[in-house]
């Protein structure tokens, strides 16, 4: 009578012991996908912001604000075209982003995706080459005034300054520098427009507009000394 009920007390310990084995084995699968689920949920996301994280924190802006002024400068508003400028803005930024954007991959994007690094870990470890790449850039004044204009009282050091306000004063120096540039790429066209229109009214010839004149001769002038390729070593020459 005892050796079968030790066999039946066996019986529902080693069912047990399966049953509870089983149900921590699903729980264990059920915790993975959850954090599967969030993970490609949180990278969708961050998808969405890329955009405005590439205007704001990247050297985009400096670069497709000179393209634009040239082509202004031509006279010309829509050659060369929105698509081809952005474009070409795009691969600039890559090489002249490209030590920083190995440095995010390889501090927090890969750790990441291979979930050694939890999210709020990743920002961190992500932020700070693009935080070292901004201070480079952005002057000491500029940072000031973003403080002056948030009424709080700025850092005594330059790693303290929190990316609020570190991306806003980043933009402003990269649109005083833009504009820098710009200015220079302006003169000599309008140099051109000036000679142009006292020509034509010197000959009397008011009813020609300058810029039919004018125009061939910046193009002119722009291709015999290679002005795109100088335009753009300049431009990438001015990060730091």
């Amino acid at each position: 009578m005892k050796r079968p009920l030790l066999i039946l007390l066996g019986a529902v310990c080693v069912l047990s012991a399966t049953a509870a084995g089983a149900q921590t084995t699903a729980a264990v699968a059920a915790d993975t996908k959850t954090a599967d689920v969030v993970r490609i949920a949180l990278i969708l996301s961050l998808m969405a912001i890329v955009p405005a994280l590439l205007i704001s924190m990247t050297s985009f802006v400096r670069i497709i604000v000179v393209l634009s002024m040239i082509r202004h400068a031509f006279g010309m508003p829509e050659t060369p075209p929105n698509q081809v400028l952005i474009s070409l803005a795009l691969f600039l930024t890559a090489f002249s982003m490209m030590p920083t954007i190995e440095a995010v991959n390889g501090r927090a994007l890969q750790p990441f995706l291979a979930g050694e690094l939890g999210v709020q870990q990743a920002v961190d470890a992500g932020s700070s080459p693009a935080r070292d790449f901004m201070l480079r850039q952005v002057r000491d004044q500029d940072i000031r005034t973003v403080y002056e204009i948030a009424r709080k009282p700025p850092p005594d050091r330059a790693q303290d300054v929190s990316l609020v306000q570190l991306v806003p004063a980043f933009m402003l120096n990269e649109l005083r520098v833009a504009f820098r540039i710009g200015f220079v790429v302006l003169l000599p066209f309008l140099l051109i427009d000036l000679v142009v229109s006292s020509i034509l009214l010197a000959l009397g010839m008011i009813m020609v507009p300058p810029s039919t004149l004018s125009l061939p001769i910046k193009v002119l002038m722009f291709v015999l000394i290679d002005g795109w390729s100088l335009v753009l070593q300049g431009v990438l020459g001015s990060f730091r």
